[in-house]
């Protein structure tokens, strides 16, 4: 199973009765493999708005004795970090996990921040499993510590768990336990200051009992070993340093975690008895276990000597030659750095790009030439998802990226401070509704002079096409009720709202072109709604239809090498030719036939359809 299947089995067999999430990689998997799961196990399972209410709602359910789970990825937590930090002070009543996915390296995110490090700020365990048997196993059994000790746990995986296939012992399937009526608890629920005063002496005391008694937690491990030293393995980490220390054919004393905060008091007690001379902390990105056995040695006594981050990379995933590299240094073993290989220097660079016929290079196209049509400086503030594909070469019309909404919102400083200057903020539909209606509402009220354009595909297309409001249709492809961005945006009062086909090339040029002018005139934010279905969606429909395909050509005799549909729309369906001319490849081509609205020599047709 892959990692986070396998955690979707383990909430399935610990009985999880409420899931909720927003798509986000390395954790999208996660809950779709709940939804597949939900009508058969009888669990409630949505994608939600955002994180923060994808939480709240596993605390609602949580609080009426429901075992409950919320998903995201590590950025994520911080949209769900305000309802998280209260959540560490007043506790749960039914078992309620937290699954966050970390992504080390930033394969697919703005960052690498370390979940665990706000785990400790709230005072909320965590969980770390190292493959996907674990994940599952991990997953279950955070449930019942959720319960045992009245908290929330965090279960951390990483990409490589996530996203990694393995073996998977598999248990018995439990009933979703549902719980029953709300447990009215003023003195819990209820954070006013007279309540937290009581409530933070009782989270710190949580996370010493659970760290008193994480011994007995199975995946944490000491395995005994040879010699003076000791290697603490955390994770993921742990298949790393077992491939090394076979490498280097060292056996040291390795204490396995899979709870990284709090530590099990009494195993490392024991490590620092076998290992006078010193530890080893391999770990992902912080030091956050390294700081902790800080803490220990000093409390406990321990003259030994803490190695970690001096050692042990502080970015990006680690690797087999990584921590044997580390191991060597620390126990003073030889170690051959292994050969590499290169890639070969004829190899192309194969930089990110939009799908063939997708509506966002359709979009930035227009913006482009409507742009150097008003003749105006713009300055492009971007958000995250695929349109932010709109960075690179040709459209470099993504000034700024920071996180989910911040488009908007660094757009109205912009405006506000660069007087010369139109700003044009891209904003993805899911992304819109997920945090771009609050700096909207902003816009409308203090009269930011912005213009807002939303790439609205229909779905949350970045990370597998999941559903949003916007969508019309539930988790499952069931039908619900759309919620029209233009009719947000109308109804927080946004004067100028227009909806374009960006297949609609002149049409959408002349409408962003008239948006322009009208926020330059009257100094206020306006609106643009640029839909049309994700391209992989409409190909994908128009398959099951059995409906056919007529792929464009490009007519040599007509075309006069501009590179104009090559080099400036950059589809890659479309390629140069040894004489300087364009062809376009039939089997990436899905007819959309923006090409041939571009073309100014009317080189472009439709071919037969194939």
């Amino acid at each position: 199973m892959l990692g986070n299947e396998a955690a979707a089995r383990g909430a399935l067999e610990a009985g999880v009765a409420f899931a909720a999430g927003y798509p986000g990689t390395p954790s999208t998997e996660v809950l779709e493999s709940l939804i597949e799961a939900s009508p058969e196990r009888g669990v409630y399972v949505e994608w939600s708005t955002n994180e923060k209410v994808a939480l709240e709602l596993a605390v609602g359910a949580s609080m009426c004795g429901a075992r409950a789970m919320a998903t995201m990825k590590h950025v994520g937590l911080n949209v769900a970090s305000d309802t998280f930090m209260s959540l560490g002070y007043s506790g749960v009543e039914g078992g309620l996990v937290i699954l966050v996915a970390d992504d080390p390296g930033a394969h697919s995110s703005q960052n690498e921040q370390d979940t665990r490090i706000y785990a400790m700020h709230a005072y909320v365990p965590v969980l770390e499993p190292s493959c996907p048997h674990e994940a599952k196993e991990i997953t279950r059994m955070a449930f019942d510590l959720s319960e045992r000790y009245g908290t929330a746990i965090i279960v951390r995986l990483t990409t490589r768990v996530s996203h990694t296939r393995g073996e998977v012992i598999l248990g018995p399937l439990k009933e979703a336990r549902r719980g029953g009526a709300f447990k009215r608890n003023f003195e819990k629920w209820v954070l006013l200051p007279l309540n937290v005063r009581h409530l933070h002496p009782e989270a710190i005391r949580r996370i010493k009992d659970f760290s008193r008694n994480a011994h007995e937690i199975e995946y944490n491990t000491l395995i005994e070993g040879e010699g003076d030293l000791g290697v603490v393995a955390c994770g993921v980490a742990y298949g790393y340093v077992a491939e090394a220390l076979r490498e280097l054919k060292a056996k040291p004393h390795v204490l396995r975690l899979a709870s990284t905060y709090p530590l099990p008091l009494k195993l490392v007690e024991r490590l620092f008895k076998l290992a006078p001379r010193g530890v080893l902390v391999v770990e992902e990105l912080e030091p956050v276990v390294e700081n902790q056995l800080r803490e220990l040695a000093d409390m406990l006594s321990y003259d030994g000597e803490i190695k970690g981050k001096d050692l042990v990379p502080r970015t990006h995933e680690l690797d087999t030659n990584k921590v044997a590299r580390a191991l060597a240094s620390f126990m003073g073993l030889k170690w051959h750095e292994p050969r590499v290989a290169s890639p070969p220097p004829w190899l192309p660079p194969r930089p990110p790009t939009f799908c063939p016929g997708c509506g966002h290079r359709a979009t930035f196209y227009e913006i482009k030439i409507a742009s150097k049509k008003s003749n105006i400086k713009a300055v492009y503030p971007g958000d995250i998802g695929c349109y932010t594909l709109g960075f690179f070469p040709p459209f470099r019309l993504v000034d700024t990226s920071f996180c989910m909404g911040s488009s908007i919102g660094i757009g109205l400083g912009i405006a506000r401070a660069s007087h010369e200057e139109v700003v044009i903020a891209t904003i993805g539909d899911s992304t819109f509704f997920h945090a771009g209606i609050p700096a909207l509402i902003d816009a409308v009220y203090n009269r930011h002079p912005v213009l807002v354009v939303v790439m609205d595909n229909r779905y949350t297309a970045m990370t597998g096409h999941q559903p949003h409001p916007g969508t019309g249709l539930g988790p499952r492809g069931e039908e619900r009720r759309a919620v029209l961005i233009e009719d947000i945006a109308k109804a927080v009062g946004v004067e100028y709202v227009e909806v374009i086909d960006p297949y609609d090339i002149e049409g959408s040029i002349d409408t962003l072109s008239a948006a322009i002018r009208w926020v330059q005139d009257n100094r206020k934010p306006a609106l643009i709604v640029s839909r049309h279905v994700c391209a992989l969606v409409e190909y994908r429909e128009r398959m099951k239809r059995g409906e056919r395909v007529a792929p464009f050509y490009v007519d040599a005799e007509k075309c006069t090498g501009c590179g104009l549909c090559a080099k400036q729309f950059a589809c890659p369906a479309i390629i140069r030719t040894a004489n300087g001319g364009a062809q376009i490849l039939p089997d990436l081509c899905v007819g959309c036939g923006v090409c041939a609205q571009i073309c100014p020599s009317g080189a472009i047709r439709r071919g037969e359809e194939r």
